[in-house]
């Protein structure tokens, strides 16, 4: 696990989408942002993580030039800003902090607006990319309904929308599956994995731990305006403390032989549907515990009944809380 580049020369490392160093944003005396080193690689679909008032939304504002940091460097593209954002915002969409359209105004002839306010957009394609984009989040159907009559999980569709009016290097979610229900979340999982597949970089922010860990590649953790860790998703799994699960009716002998075994059981839960009396004993692995087979083989020597066991990987929600401190939202 990393907190990103160490050196001012990895701002000329081609491969990230997004760089920071030692970015900083202070608001008076209140440290929103504590010298951050981001590094979101290309093509990723990245996770920002960390619970409320954590410094996601605004290290997202300073990456678009929508504030202006206090301190340190930020890259977008290549490209530093906010010195290059003319260059830079064509090249990315964003959806943060919600939606705002004309209420008025049909689905369609808001995109047309928005579309036409972007000097870069070809008006010859502009009907063309719009009906595009409608279907491509499953609004064709309502595209000429005012806003006002959309639901909120409609006005999260019809932002991905406009983000998605025009090709995009980066696209920029901020909670992009807020006021959806499950087949709408699937539907935005699915379209996330398929710009992906074409080459476009995905930095979502969110609080939903199930829809990260079902939809990223990488992840960063934020905590209290830190950068506690970053990398690939598989990697900030490995780098948590592994648990045993044994199912066993013959809990307290266990509990004994995984204690000589030097793996202290802190966890017996009732018996699964089917276990026949048997109970669940878990425990954390240390560094140095004996290999699996070999823990096995002394349970079953010590006249322990094994009828299941398995080694994991922390999940996704034990290492925040090991990182944070706090507990994490991991359902709708």
């Amino acid at each position: 696990m990393s907190g990103g580049p160490t050196s001012a020369a990895a701002a000329d490392r081609p491969e990230l989408a997004v760089e920071t160093h030692h970015l900083t944003k202070r608001f008076g005396h209140q440290l929103a942002v504590a010298g951050i080193d981001l590094a979101v690689p290309r093509g990723s679909v990245f996770g920002f993580l960390g619970p409320n008032g954590s410094g996601k939304t605004t290290t997202i504002r300073v990456m678009l030039g929508l504030a202006r940091a206090t301190g340190g460097e930020v890259r977008v593209l290549g490209r530093d800003m906010p010195h290059d954002l003319r260059q830079v915002l064509p090249r990315v969409g964003a959806l943060v902090e919600g939606p705002a359209f004309y209420p008025f105004l049909s689905g369609a002839a808001n995109l047309h607006r928005l579309d036409t306010a972007n000097r870069h957009a070809p008006g010859a394609t502009r009907a063309a990319r719009v009906r595009a984009a409608l279907e491509r989040v499953g609004l064709a159907h309502a595209a000429e309904k005012k806003v006002r009559a959309y639901s909120l999980g409609m006005k999260q569709r019809l932002g991905l929308a406009v983000a998605l009016l025009c090709p995009r290097e980066l696209l920029v979610l901020d909670e992009p599956t807020n006021g959806l229900d499950p087949q709408g979340t699937r539907e935005v999982r699915a379209l996330v994995s398929s710009l992906a597949a074409g080459g476009t970089t995905v930095f979502v922010s969110s609080h939903l731990l199930a829809e990260v860990e079902q939809m990223c590649t990488h992840v960063g953790v934020m905590s209290a305006g830190a950068l506690v860790a970053q990398g690939s998703l598989e990697d900030l799994r490995r780098a948590g403390q592994a648990r045993l699960r044994l199912l066993t009716p013959d809990v307290a002998a266990a509990r004994r032989e995984l204690a000589r075994l030097g793996v202290v059981a802190d966890d017996v839960l009732g018996p699964p549907p089917g276990a026949d009396g048997a109970a669940m004993v878990t425990a954390p692995l240390p560094e140095h515990a004996p290999a699996p087979e070999t823990i096995v083989a002394g349970l079953v020597g010590a006249g322990v009944r094994v009828r299941g066991f398995t080694v994991a990987a922390a999940s996704l929600e034990e290492r925040f809380v090991a990182l944070t401190g706090e507990g994490f939202d991991v359902a709708r």
